[in-house]
Order: structure tokens, then C-alpha cells, then sequence
């Protein structure tokens, strides 16, 4: 009964005038002013770098990365501004234990410690290494305060209706909060987001990318879509439109994933990817930081031919750590 409630009152959640400032009025420095900035937490594909099962070179060479401290963790973003003590996660993936520790601000920990880690969560689809995370935020892990989870409507709906994840709402863990498109919404004082619709599988909801503004700079995260040519938006606009945008780089080619074709594992090229966009980099209109990248993309490679060609054309590889100002 309560599910149906909620999913029927879905629309109304969008133009609801109440102000989300409420959302953080209880926590120290909530008011005050202080720096925005967006922090790569992870910038692997879905199933990780090293992936599960895999023992090839490239793997092996991920996990010891990982033991050593240096590894990579599945494609995520923290939105921070430390001043005021606020701290928003970008897509929850199955990584996000370790991923968090990479928030060093001394506020998060506090918040952890008071089970109110972040002001909101966004989510951009629901496929595996971008929402499971969720699931450790409940009873058997962090028992999570409630927080709105900024999405679509149809993954509002999604998470509302199927569990585990309608436990969570059920419980007050998290509060589905859709937002429209192609729109700013004020989430903070220093803080704007606007939701672009993206081409991808959308098995159980749709896909979306975020453009994050502050008071400085835009950021564009887009982890996932299937073709740029697919796209309702002109990619090199899109992007000039933006100062720094963090990009699908799944593949590098498809000799990477034999006997199986772009229909199986839709994403973009990245040398496609570079040929559509050289110019935007050429003139400087925005950053270009390439994300999410597949086990078996040679561009893990730390000093290998393709992070060579990547580097010289002006673009850029995602790691754990980066920082933008925003």
C-alpha cells in the first residue's frame, strides 16, 4: 500500500516548492559558505578493474595496483564543500567501502559516525556498478539516516517498487527524489543540477547524465551511453557547453572484446570518442577526462602506447583522487 502511495505521488515530488536547504539544517556549518569541489572516487567500467574472474595481465597488474594502495575502484564522483560540512555521492557502486575513504575532509567522518554521510545521493541508471552500493547503506551495513537519492522518475519508481532496494525506502534509509529534465535544480546555495537523458540499455529504468554547476565551474558526468551518433544532442556542443567533462571510455576498440560486438556491450570507441571531440580540446572549451573504463581497455595501462595517444591529443584518463574545482 505504501509503495503504491508513493509511486502515485512521484510527479508531485518535482514541483514541490519546499526548499532542500531543509535537508542539511541541522548539521554544524550549514549555512556558511565554503569551496565546491567534485572528487573521483572511482573510474572503472561496472564489474571493476581487476574484474571478477579475470586473470589476465592487465588484471594482475590491477590488483596489485589495489594492494598496494594505488588501485582502481568502480566509476563515482563525491560532490564536497567543505566549509559548510555538505558531501554528495555520484552513483553508488559495489566499491563504495573503500571508495569513501578517499573523502578526507574531517566533517565526512563525523557525518559517517552520526550515520548521515551525505546531503543526497544521485543516480544515474540502474546497472550494477552504479547503484548496488546502496544496498550496504542499509540494516547490515552503515544503517543510513534518511537521504534523498536525486534521479528520474521511472528510477524512483524502480527503486520504490523492487527490492532490496524499496526495503531502504520502506525504512526511511533513502528518499527517491526524482527531478525533471533539462532543467536546473537548486540542491544547496552553492550547488545546481540539470539531468540530460542518454542512450543506453535500460532494462529496468532509464539513464541519464549530470551536469553539476557551482559557483565557478560546470562539470558533465556521463559514465554510460551507447553511441554518441544515438545521442538527441550534439556531443561537441554538449560538451564545449561545460568546463570539464568526465566521459564513457568503456573500450578502446572492439579487438578487446572478441566475438562480441557493440550491440552486446554498447558504449563508444575511444579513439570515435577523441576523433568527435579533438576540436572542443583543441580549442580549450572544456576539459575532457575519459571514465568508466572496461578491465580490458589498454588504457589502464600506466605508460602504455593508447594513455600515451590519449595524453598527446589533449585528453585526459580518470584516477582516484582528481579533484575539479567547481
Amino acid at each position: 500500500m505504501w509503495r503504491r502511495d508513493f509511486l502515485s505521488a512521484l510527479a508531485a515530488w518535482t514541483a514541490m516548492p519546499r526548499s532542500l536547504l531543509e535537508v542539511h539544517a541541522s548539521f554544524p556549518g550549514a549555512g556558511s559558505a565554503g569551496e565546491l569541489y567534485a572528487l573521483i572516487l572511482g573510474s572503472a567500467q561496472d564489474g571493476g578493474y581487476p574484474q571478477v574472474g579475470c586473470y589476465t595481465e592487465r588484471c594482475e597488474r590491477g590488483r596489485a595496483l589495489r594492494a598496494a594502495g594505488q588501485g582502481r575502484y568502480v566509476s563515482s564522483l563525491a560532490l564536497v564543500e567543505p566549509g559548510a560540512e555538505r558531501f554528495y555521492l555520484v552513483d553508488a557502486s559495489p566499491d563504495i567501502t573503500r571508495q569513501i575513504d578517499l573523502i578526507s575532509e574531517p566533517g565526512f567522518r563525523r557525518r559517517a559516525a552520526a550515520r548521515r554521510p551525505f546531503d543526497g545521493i544521485f543516480l544515474t541508471h540502474a546497472h550494477i556498478g552504479h547503484y548496488l552500493g546502496l544496498a550496504v547503506l542499509g540494516n547490515e551495513g552503515m544503517g543510513m539516516a534518511e537521504t534523498p537519492v536525486y534521479c528520474t522518475e521511472a528510477m524512483a519508481g524502480f527503486l520504490a517498487a523492487h527490492a532490496p532496494w524499496s526495503l531502504l525506502v520502506d525504512q526511511g534509509r533513502i528518499v527517491p527524489t526524482p527531478l525533471t529534465l533539462d532543467r536546473w535544480h537548486r540542491i544547496d546555495e552553492h550547488l545546481e543540477v540539470q539531468l540530460w537523458k542518454v542512450p543506453h540499455r535500460d532494462e529496468f529504468a532509464d539513464t541519464v547524465a549530470f551536469v553539476f554547476r557551482g559557483p565557478e565551474a560546470s562539470l558533465l558526468f556521463l559514465p554510460d551511453i551507447n553511441a554518441w551518433a544515438l545521442w538527441d544532442r550534439d556531443p561537441a556542443e554538449a560538451v564545449a557547453s561545460v568546463d570539464v567533462a568526465l566521459l564513457d571510455a568503456s573500450f578502446w576498440s572492439l579487438d578487446e572484446i572478441p566475438g562480441r560486438t557493440l550491440e552486446d556491450a554498447p558504449h563508444p570507441i575511444v579513439t570515435d570518442t577523441m576523433d568527435r571531440l579533438q576540436g572542443v580540446v583543441d580549442r580549450r572549451e572544456a576539459r575532457i577526462v575519459l571514465t568508466h573504463l572496461n578491465n580490458s581497455n589498454p588504457a589502464l595501462d600506466e605508460g602504455g602506447p593508447q594513455q600515451a595517444e590519449v595524453f598527446r591529443r589533449g585528453f585526459e584518463i580518470a584516477r582516484e583522487g582528481m579533484r575539479f574545482e567547481l
